[in-house]
């Protein structure tokens, strides 16, 4: 359904953000990757994509800090891929502190990498796909976006200024064929969550089994979303049945946030 078309994906080397590479590679679309990890890694993931779904697969190391840095990620998509047809913001960093103990530099990273990223791969992508006449953006957000919890003050804020900017853009777009979603998923057992879980292993002691219990029972559904729902849910507002759906902010949740208000 969208082959010959080209996706930016951050942070897409694992997770959600492979998950949603792989998603959208099924349907044919070539797909810039970016994040941090080994050569050999983001090689294999390459070569995964290409091999799995026969399409094109390339990879920018942007440190997405830095404007200028996003700035080379979407040209180099245009340039290598022919376009940039959609945009999948998944990049995120995160820490857990109280606020009054909360360190500034975390804060300014949080900042530029959740929620001011989003904005330059926008602002720089609209133009290719305005003159495509055709363009995709799905702004990864979260469950927290609905509702707080505490010493997650960076996430939280971000997250739920990233519903703002999806509906300011969408409603920019809303005339061209250009939609701008959030989704909202709930907890996934990412390898960012796998890393806390072994940090609190070696911290406290605390069985894995016992950690994992504690994370699953917020949810309704008694267990972690998975990565390739959220990236099927992706997928879907891509494709042609997504195409009225524009300034979303969709749950994924599992009921999560149904039962909050």
């Amino acid at each position: 359904m969208l082959k010959g078309k080209t996706a930016l994906i951050t942070g897409s080397l694992g997770g959600i953000g492979f998950a949603t590479a792989k998603a959208l590679a099924a349907q044919g679309c070539n797909i810039m990757l970016n994040g941090f990890a080994d050569a050999e890694v983001i090689r294999d993931r390459q070569a995964e994509l290409a091999r799995a779904y026969d399409v094109r697969a390339a990879y920018h190391g942007a440190d997405l800090r830095f404007p200028d840095q996003i700035e080379q990620l979407v040209k180099t998509t245009a340039e290598t891929l022919g376009g940039v047809d959609i945009i999948v913001n998944n990049a995120v960093v995160r820490s857990f502190n109280p606020i009054d103990k909360f360190r500034t530099e975390d804060w300014d990273t949080a900042l530029a990498v959740n929620l001011s990223a989003s904005f330059h791969t926008i602002r720089l992508g609209l133009p290719y796909m305005k003159q495509a006449g055709w363009g995709r953006i799905v702004n990864m957000a979260s469950t927290f976006s609905l509702f707080a919890v505490t010493d997650r003050v960076d996430y939280i804020t971000t997250k739920t200024a990233l519903i703002g900017l999806t509906r300011a853009v969408a409603l920019e777009v809303a005339k061209a064929d250009i939609t701008c979603n959030a989704i909202c998923p709930g907890s996934v057992l990412t390898p960012a969550t796998e890393g806390r879980v072994q940090a609190e292993i070696v911290r406290d002691g605390t069985p894995r089994e016992a950690i994992l219990a504690r994370l699953t029972a917020r949810q309704p559904a008694g267990r972690f979303i998975e990565d390739a729902n959220v990236a099927g849910l992706i997928a879907f507002l891509c494709g042609p049945h997504g195409r009225d759906i524009n300034g979303a902010a969709l749950p994924i949740d599992g009921a999560w946030s149904a039962g909050r208000g």
